[in-house]
């Protein structure tokens, strides 16, 4: 939020209050709080008429400092929470008069006593720092108070907000901040934390995650489920600065010698990603939204892709699964599906996995509409005259109050209900058009439940999946998100259009996303909106089997390959073999993203902090530490990337060797594409390209990449049931290559090689 015209003039509709003198300063339970006057009191009568914050320093964890910032400390707010999961380092505070300092693991906090300015440092080099006029209350739209008797006595007559401003340095670089389709960079953006359903082409999103992280090894998450509002050196140029409504602002810095320790120590506040079955990483294909189907139509989508040997694991239902004018009641369409159990049992026969679409948002005129009225089930209207109801998706729909623990478990039965019928995973679409002039059952602020509304909804579908079909088996396909819903996978990128413009807008939102403590992503493969050419077809499949899930869905057409020409059924089924016979590398991937929250799919930075040719790259990736991908973005089928400094690379997929540290740029045909496996790296190969749940220790090979002299490689295999582990080492001596245990090398170790 702005508040300011210029750096030194504030808006006239603004009073803020700073703080400027850390006045009193004593320990608390794992921390110290600082008294902090807006004034500098030198004498007795300068306490007098003062407005004063409270400033807490906090261990919450390791390398984790919470610092709380408040105002008014009998405010209540009634803003759902955030569970946060906190373990503290030990803690060391001094004070004298002139500095107060709390050590916490490896990071030194140091209070100036006499300005209220705050430094975090760790091993020895300055993170950030807040100093003059960078902490404050502000009174927005403040009218007169009157002391005098009569209307307006002592009446709180303004907006209150909390500020607090981060010092960036020169080169430093801001991520994050959820799934954002702007710049990927987020310096001199301003960004608001307000979910929407806004598709991919604007500053609107449906995932807004308080949490941005920065080239300078730190991060920072605002605890807050409202409306943040961030100015990433937007306002100031020399500052982030986020502001909350209310009496309080909650935030935590992060310390990490490098991103993954960063993400690892947030994820274990807000909580790991959870672990996924290993057939949800082979191809979804979808009904799609518009086109009209029936038992006949996906029987033959389904039967088109095994006649031409396209792998597929997943099928999904879209929206009209439902009866017209009926979304979201959960009755499936009986004159398209007269035999629900038997068709869903024939296609599981198929050795498919079935996906249904749902929404928590329910039509008016069903029975599931009168039952939830009956029984206070859903959002109500904040004039008292009834339920919430909108016409702009289903005629009068009603939206579910999970904040009512009856209501949460009605619509987890209704979930329970279509497990029993045979699926066996769901799509959350929706979640972000939560209205805010309506009263919630357990009390809760409308306007910070906006935002949270998701969480709940997630959870609820989720914690009904992995009940029904076990912890290790439950998948969501969601579209909303905020703080924490990364136990909840997997979430896809909403809704693109055909263009290379737009897959590449989806690209710098997933990373972005995936910069944000979420370790899965997906997106419609080819584009949600209008159709996409052949070409455009043929290379969004090669960049969405390298995503961590893979999703063919749109809304105008099916997104059948044999719809655009026969050399897209070749191209899919080509990466799909390959998705399928990389599952041993993908798999080991997903344990480090459940135990320590790491990105299967990683933005350049994110594993090479210190070459600055990665800083800015949003059209390349990582999946995982090995592999880099570069999609391309033209008809012209040329590829421009960039391969970091130190290494050689190889492509996997024709064998061409390239040193590090420039760009290149190269044309590829749709069977080919920048895929390129870092030197020093054990890529394991499964013997599988038909599937993505087999046994990934049995018939291994692997690509060795020039390992150093003397240097030991080790990667783990692990099987989908994760019960048996097989761990390969290689250690190159005297120009000998000794691999354990005794697997096929293929020949990309000295002299280049495909995998194809």
């Amino acid at each position: 939020m702005k508040y300011t015209e210029g750096y030194w003039l504030r808006k006239e509709s603004v009073q803020a209050s700073f703080a400027s003198q850390a006045f009193m300063v004593r320990p608390i339970e794992n921390g110290m709080r600082i008294t902090a006057p807006e004034r500098p009191i030198l004498s007795r009568a300068d306490a007098l008429d003062q407005t004063v914050l409270t400033l807490d320093f906090v261990s919450a964890g390791h390398n984790d400092i919470a610092v709380t910032l408040c105002h008014d400390m009998g405010y209540e707010s009634h803003e759902p929470r955030f569970f946060l999961h906190t373990e503290p380092d030990p803690v060391e505070v001094s004070i004298d008069d002139e500095k107060a300092v709390m050590k916490a693991g490896d990071i030194t906090v140091t209070v100036d006593r006499k300005t209220c300015s705050y430094r975090f440092e760790a091993d020895g080099k300055l993170l950030t720092s807040a100093g003059f006029r960078n902490t404050g209350y502000l009174r927005v739209n403040k009218k007169p108070m009157t002391f005098a008797a009569g209307d307006g006595y002592f009446e709180r007559t303004w907006d209150p907000y909390m500020l607090t401003e981060l010092s960036i340095k020169p080169t430093e670089c801001i991520y994050g901040f959820g799934e954002r389709f702007t710049p990927f960079v987020k310096n001199g953006q301003t960004i608001e934390m307000w979910n929407e359903d806004g598709g991919t082409a604007s500053t609107i999103s449906y995932k807004n995650i308080p949490f941005y992280m920065t080239s300078e090894h730190y991060g920072i998450f605002v605890d807050s489920s409202d409306h943040v509002s961030f100015e990433c050196a937007s306002e100031k140029v020399e500052f982030v600065s986020f502001t909350v409504p209310g009496e309080e602002l909650r935030w935590h810095l992060f310390y990490g010698k490098k991103p993954a320790d960063i993400i690892e120590a947030y994820t274990a506040l807000t909580g790991r990603p959870a672990m996924l079955p290993a057939w949800s990483f082979g191809l979804w294909l979808s009904t799609c939204f518009k086109p009209s189907y029936d038992e006949e139509t996906v029987t033959g989508m389904i039967k088109g892709m095994k006649m031409r040997s396209i792998p597929l694991s997943v099928f999904h239902f879209d929206c009209y699964w439902l009866r017209p004018l009926h979304w979201c009641d959960f009755v499936w369409d009986e004159k398209q599906f007269p035999d629900v159990k038997g068709m869903l049992e024939r296609y599981h026969e198929y050795g498919l996995k079935l996906c249904a679409w749902i929404n928590p948002y329910v039509a008016q005129d069903n029975e599931m509409f009168e039952e939830g009225k009956r029984n206070g089930y859903f959002l109500m209207r904040s004039d008292g005259h009834g339920i919430k109801q909108v016409d702009n998706w289903q005629p009068g729909l009603a939206v579910v109050d999970f904040t009512n623990p009856a209501a949460r478990e009605w619509f987890a039965g209704k979930i329970r209900s279509l497990l029993e019928a045979g699926i066996d995973c769901i799509k959350t679409d929706f979640g972000e058009r939560i209205p805010t002039d309506v009263v919630y059952h357990n009390g809760a602020d409308p306007r910070a439940m906006h935002n949270y509304y998701t969480f709940l909804y997630n959870e609820t579908v989720y914690r009904e999946i992995e009940k029904y079909h076990g912890k290790d088996e439950a998948v969501l396909f969601a579209r909303s998100a905020t703080a924490g819903s990364q136990q909840f996978p997997v979430h896809w990128g909403g809704d693109c259009s055909a263009t290379y413009a737009s897959m590449a807008e989806t690209l710098r939102g997933g990373l972005s996303f995936l910069s944000s403590g979420f370790a899965y992503w997906s997106h419609d493969i080819s584009g949600f909106e209008a159709t996409a050419t052949p070409d455009l077809y043929k290379r969004w499949v090669q960049f969405g089997l390298l995503s961590s899930h893979s999703r063919l869905h749109g809304s105008d057409t099916y997104r059948v390959p044999w719809a655009f020409d026969d050399e897209a059924c070749d191209v899919l089924r080509t990466f799909v073999n390959l998705k399928c016979r990389l599952m041993p590398y993908i798999y080991s991937l997903t344990h480090e993203a459940h135990e320590k929250g790491t990105p299967l799919m990683r933005p350049m930075y994110f594993e090479f902090p210190d070459d600055p040719g990665c800083r800015n790259l949003d059209l390349q990736y990582m999946l995982g530490d090995s592999l880099l991908a570069a999609p391309i973005f033209n008809d012209k089928g040329i590829g421009e990337f960039y391969l970091p400094d130190g290494y050689t690379w190889t492509n996997i997929l024709d064998g061409e060797m390239l040193e590090g540290g420039r760009w290149y740029r190269r044309t590829y045909d749709y069977f080919h594409m920048p895929l390129f496996l870092k030197s020093g790296s054990i890529l394991p190969i499964g013997a599988d390209d038909q599937h993505t749940d087999y046994d990934y220790t049995e018939g291994l090979s692997v690509m060795i990449t020039s390992p150093a002299e003397g240097e030991v490689l080790k990667r783990t295999v692990w099987s989908p049931d994760n019960e048996k582990s097989l761990e390969i080492t290689a250690v190159c001596e005297d120009g000998q290559l000794t691999i354990t245990p005794s697997v096929e090398l293929l020949k990309a170790w000295k002299t280049g090689g495909s995998i194809l």
